[in-house]
């Protein structure tokens, strides 16, 4: 029996110590703080691209507004937008002559009078006419009589001159009364005209009495101000024509980001439809600036930067006038500088900080900051490419903790 129990209980001797050896290392285990995840990044060294955005729209830089010259009927306008015209070629519009006013009874009647009167005036006038002529050739065959009477000297000097000067003063009679009937002709039709009422014209427009709007320029039809026919006033726009390839970019900007930029700064167009950014060169920057409420109720100062685009006109043929755009300005552009994400930067006691990590350890590491963007700052000074940094710290990490990349 003896030979038979000691190997049971070495077993079980064996077997209890293994088992408080586990439980001993389980409690070593657990008490061991665990190392705190965290994302880590290292110092680069690039170039820094620092930009000030905003929003705008395109334009066309010369538009041509196209008025009417006189006052008068013009016939519907046929061109649509889009349709291409060529300069002093393109018929943007076709004009007449106004027709007349309708005439209540009393101007009607007081027409007709008017008429009668003339046609009076005009019987009268014909009638002296017909009178001095017939004087008249009776005033030619006398001054004949006298001159032969004279040649013949049954006559004297003086008679053969009160003859011619009658006679002459004869011709001029005949004369105004020409002129007379002329008058009183022109005063006639004068009447007529007046009596005329819309619809006894308003078929008989002839084209001597057409006005042709020609387009001033090689472009196409923006948009159109007026369509249908009518009778508009003298200076009435009718459509605005321009050049699409002559676009350019109206960026609003506030204007405490506006004095950063300077005339020939590169610039790149976003979010305007397309698959690609546009480039593009700042060209004018207004020197007076507005006030313009934004979304939220606030007044903004803002400024007007004209920018113009650089790419082929075949990459940006689907903009048009007044189109929505947003542009990003680079006010400069550093080349090999340290640089980190700003999510790793805060303040510490009023100076720009980082946590660095050290074999596992969080160190506190102050930097100086030079230049920044929306996301990236530069490092002039604490740091060196490689080392690691923690992003977005937070009041859980202290210095001297364990610390390990987040899987």
């Amino acid at each position: 029996m003896l030979k038979n129990t000691m190997p049971y209980a070495g077993t079980k001797r064996v077997a209890k110590i293994t088992l408080v050896i586990s439980a001993v290392a389980l409690l070593v285990f657990a008490f061991i703080p665990e190392k705190l995840q965290v994302d880590l990044i290292s110092v680069e060294n690039g170039d820094l691209i620092i930009s000030v955005e905003g929003e705008g729209k395109t334009r066309i830089h010369d538009i041509y507004t196209i008025y009417t010259p006189i006052e008068g009927r013009i016939t519907r306008i046929e061109s649509i937008a889009g349709d291409s015209v060529i300069a002093g070629k393109s018929i943007i519009a076709n004009m007449y002559p106004a027709n007349p006013a309708f005439l209540d009874k009393r101007s009607e009647i007081q027409a007709k009078a008017d008429i009668n009167g003339a046609e009076a005036a005009l019987e009268l006038a014909s009638s002296r006419m017909r009178q001095a002529q017939a004087q008249l050739k009776f005033d030619q065959s006398e001054y004949k009589r006298t001159q032969e009477l004279f040649n013949n000297k049954m006559v004297s000097k003086a008679e053969l001159e009160r003859a011619e000067i009658k006679l002459t003063m004869q011709e001029a009679e005949e004369d105004t009364s020409k002129a007379n009937r002329a008058l009183m002709s022109s005063r006639l039709r004068a009447a007529h005209a007046k009596s005329l009422q819309p619809a006894s014209i308003s078929n008989n427009q002839s084209d001597s009495c057409q006005i042709c709007i020609y387009s001033p320029i090689d472009g196409y039809v923006l948009r159109l101000l007026h369509k249908s026919e009518s009778i508009i006033p003298v200076g009435t726009a009718l459509v605005e024509i321009g050049d699409p390839k002559d676009l350019e970019v109206n960026i609003e900007m506030l204007s405490t980001n506006a004095v950063k930029v300077n005339v020939g700064d590169k610039a790149l167009i976003k979010r305007w439809g397309g698959m690609e950014d546009l480039a593009a060169i700042v060209k004018v920057i207004e020197p007076s600036g507005f006030t313009k409420i934004s979304a939220l109720g606030v007044e903004e100062q803002r400024v007007n930067v004209i920018l113009t685009l650089t790419d082929p006109y075949d990459k940006w043929k689907s903009l048009g006038d007044a189109f929505r755009v947003e542009a990003e300005i680079v006010i400069d552009d550093i080349k090999k500088v340290n640089k980190v994400p700003l999510s790793a930067l805060f303040r510490q006691q009023g100076e720009w900080s980082v946590l660095k990590v050290i074999d596992g350890k969080v160190v506190l590491q102050k930097v100086m900051v030079g230049k920044r963007n929306n996301f990236f700052a530069e490092i002039t000074a604490g740091l060196t490419v490689g080392e690691q940094l923690i992003v977005h710290p937070n009041n859980n990490i202290d210095v001297g903790m364990s610390v390990t990349q987040r899987l």
